[in-house]
């Protein structure tokens, strides 16, 4: 490991107001890693979106001038449904705030707090929506291309053409209404207006229920199989059983006996104790809502390796823009790097518990760059992959190249 160094921090931005008490700030410990009070975060290029189990506060962290929305989801008090995960999504001009909740839905708002999109993913509590894409420029935000929802052994992919093209259609749609001041749909209709978006749906508790998960990207197709127009996923899986774990995602949908029964046991569990809950908490004859929607079957995940060493157990999972590589951290304080192409651990730290990993681009010589007579606008060659490394219980933040 290279030699620990200490540099002077810049400030870029501030996010102080009256608006962050309701998150509990200015409490002692109200940043404290609590279940029942821990904050979810999603930044990007110019924003800062925070949640915590009923609201989201969004902000300009780089411009103190411009004004916070406070959005709070129309979430089931029946089923004490809360929000479980926060996400950007950028399509060029176009940036809004996806929310994941504790039933397997995905809501899609606007900057203004509007609601865009409400879908069932899968019946179950969302513990990370994963965003990657391409960034055209250094200092714009990057430009969504795919969205990866995970589910405790479930996890989802949407194609980031799918939800652009939702987008554009809102989006256009409402700046007519602007213009033509249409009247405003039922209540009914609002996150449904643009019809349901399709999305891959795979079961990965091969090797146990997995606490976190990604999918890495595009890989080649198994040997000794029929070449087709169908891609080929790459996942990579955490959890409890197996530290890490590999398949393979396919498209088709020939799902095997265990996919199939999960498949139906579940929603139909799902459905039944909502539906006696409903009958219990009714007190008065309400007005029939559209049937929610059920999710679609399983594809094929095939299993390709895992790790077990017991005790250890996988915690938390960092990956790279590209998808290349994966920062894992484990329960006896080690960071494992992966090569996600090859599946192998290509470095390991130990002595890092409960440490928070974050993949960042770093200037390569910028004293060089710097010191010419003509100035030289640095490109994306001038830049390399770093990972940071938040030690909490040493109080310092590492960074590794």
């Amino acid at each position: 490991m290279s030699k620990r160094s200490y540099h002077h921090l810049t400030d870029l931005g501030c996010i102080a107001g009256e608006d962050l008490s309701e998150f509990g700030a200015g409490k002692e410990g109200w940043l404290a890693p609590d279940a029942s009070t821990t904050l979810l975060c999603a930044l990007d290029a110019h924003s800062l979106a925070i949640a915590n189990r009923s609201l989201i506060l969004i902000l300009g962290w780089s411009d103190a001038d411009e004004p916070r929305v406070q959005i709070r989801p129309e979430l089931s008090p029946i089923e004490v449904e809360h929000i479980t995960a926060i996400e950007w999504l950028v399509f060029d001009e176009i940036k809004v705030i996806a929310v994941g909740t504790s039933r397997g839905f995905i809501l899609v708002y606007s900057l203004r707090g509007d609601l865009i999109h409400r879908q069932m993913v899968y019946p179950g509590r969302i513990v990370k929506l994963r965003v990657r894409g391409t960034k055209k420029d250094l200092t714009q935000d990057i430009s969504s291309e795919e969205v990866c929802v995970v589910i405790p052994g479930v996890i989802a992919r949407f194609d980031g053409s799918d939800i652009k093209s939702m987008l554009q259609r809102w989006f256009q749609e409402t700046h007519s209404r602007f213009w033509d001041q249409k009247p405003k749909k039922d209540s009914e209709d609002v996150g449904n207006s643009y019809g349901r978006l399709p999305y891959q749906l795979w079961n990965v508790n091969k090797y146990g229920t997995c606490v976190e998960a990604a999918i890495t990207g595009i890989m080649p197709p198994p040997l000794m199989e029929l070449q087709s127009n169908q891609r080929y996923y790459c996942a990579v899986t955490i959890g409890d059983d197996a530290v890490i774990s590999a398949f393979r995602l396919s498209e088709d949908r020939s799902r095997s006996l265990v996919g199939a029964i999960l498949s139906k046991v579940v929603p139909a569990t799902f459905s039944t104790i909502a539906s006696f809950s409903k009958m219990i908490w009714r007190s008065e004859q309400t007005p029939k809502r559209k049937s929610e929607e059920k999710p679609q079957s399983f594809a094929r995940a095939s299993p390709l390796t895992c790790l077990k060493d017991h005790p250890r157990k996988g915690e938390k999972l960092t990956l790279s823009p590209s998808g290349t590589l994966a920062a894992i951290t484990d329960s006896l304080g080690r960071i494992l790097l992966l090569d996600t192409q090859a599946l192998v651990v290509v470095r390991l730290w130990k002595g890092y518990r409960d440490a928070n990993c974050f993949f960042m681009e770093m200037l390569v010589h910028k004293e060089a760059i710097g010191s010419g007579s003509s100035y030289h606008e640095p490109g994306k060659s001038d830049y390399c992959l770093c990972l940071a490394i938040h030690a909490p219980r040493k109080g310092i933040v590492e960074r590794c190249i």
